[in-house]
């Protein structure tokens, strides 16, 4: 997202290149008192106000928690994006998602596990670049012949055969990323943030440490570095399609791509969800809510009895059908 004014006051993009190799000390910390305690068990390190004694990690509901100090402060957020979507939403949302889940037993459903609702906010890098890139390939045009070929019954019969004209192709491509992004979570698995983005980063307000004030905030334990490497394999893969749709033809091959990144910038952004994690039957299981969207995505425990019953039935309606073409 390009600098503007937003919420009363500028968003800046960071020069990437200048912060891998340093970081000032004045872009680094909280801007407020905090305290940071590391869970044992997921590994997750929670921010909070100094007065808030924790008893359990919000991510997981661990009470193996212990006292965590850097050697150096993390690099401050440069964004927020302020949740949207209250709690009594999400636990009717939640509701609702454990209404729908067929397979869940049904004494899962009945049970009352939005009480345990938390909201938190999670780190993210987002990354900016213009990138200008020459592509080759081989484009491949299909054209069919007819062929003639005897029949199990030894009569003659003709069919089409689909052939490949390959010809050389070239072109350019100017692209700009905006704001990919890159989470830097422990606390959260990738598979379920991947399920209820993407967030709005047009809706990004400068980062104020009230807008943290009662809230868990979740620092960074993927570095700027380990981002950057991420978000270049992305916008790569991202580069190496959109080159692909300009090929002409109806198949290629032999596809290589020339990219010049310029212009790269990041920024430290905070991300709200609503996050529900529960023991059934002796597993963990996790339900995380977009904070400002309300999409929903989570894992639940199955019944093997309907699950079964399921397969029952599919078998039955094989052999019916396959005794009907008897």
């Amino acid at each position: 997202m390009q600098p503007g004014a937003v919420g009363g006051g500028p968003i800046e993009e960071k020069d990437l290149v200048a912060a891998l190799r340093a970081i000032p000390e004045s872009e680094r910390g909280w801007q407020t008192a905090t305290r940071s305690v590391k869970c044992q068990s997921c590994q997750a390190i929670s921010v909070f106000k100094p007065e808030r004694v924790a008893q359990t990690c919000d991510f997981c509901g661990s009470p193996a928690l212990v006292p965590y100090d850097e050697i150096k402060a993390p690099i401050s957020p440069e964004s927020v994006l302020p949740f949207k979507i209250d709690q009594g939403v999400v636990r009717d949302r939640v509701h609702a998602w454990y209404r729908s889940r067929w397979f869940a037993p049904n004494r899962f459903k009945s049970r009352a596990f939005t009480d345990t609702i938390h909201g938190l906010y999670l780190p993210y890098w987002t990354f900016d670049a213009q990138v200008a890139a020459q592509w080759t390939a081989e484009a491949g045009h299909y054209y069919y012949t007819t062929e003639t070929y005897r029949d199990s019954n030894g009569n003659n019969q003709t069919r089409q055969v689909q052939h490949v004209r390959w010809e050389p192709a070239s072109g350019a491509l100017d692209h700009f990323f905006d704001d990919e992004l890159v989470s830097a979570s422990r606390g959260v698995p990738p598979d379920l943030l991947r399920r209820i983005e993407p967030f709005p980063t047009k809706e990004l307000v400068p980062y104020d440490a009230g807008y943290l004030s009662g809230w868990v905030v979740e620092q960074y334990q993927i570095d700027l570095v380990a981002a950057a490497q991420n978000s270049r394999e992305v916008m790569d893969a991202k580069l190496r399609q959109l080159c692909a749709e300009q090929i002409p033809g109806d198949t290629y091959r032999a596809l290589e791509v020339d990219a010049d990144y310029s212009g790269q910038t990041f920024k430290h952004v905070l991300l709200p969800i609503w996050l529900l994690s529960y023991q059934y039957g002796g597993n963990t299981y996790r339900i995380v809510a977009n904070g400002f969207t309300g999409a929903i995505a989570g894992k639940y425990p199955k019944s093997w009895i309907k699950i079964g019953f399921l397969v029952l039935v599919i078998l039955i309606v094989l052999l019916i059908v396959l005794a009907s073409q008897n």
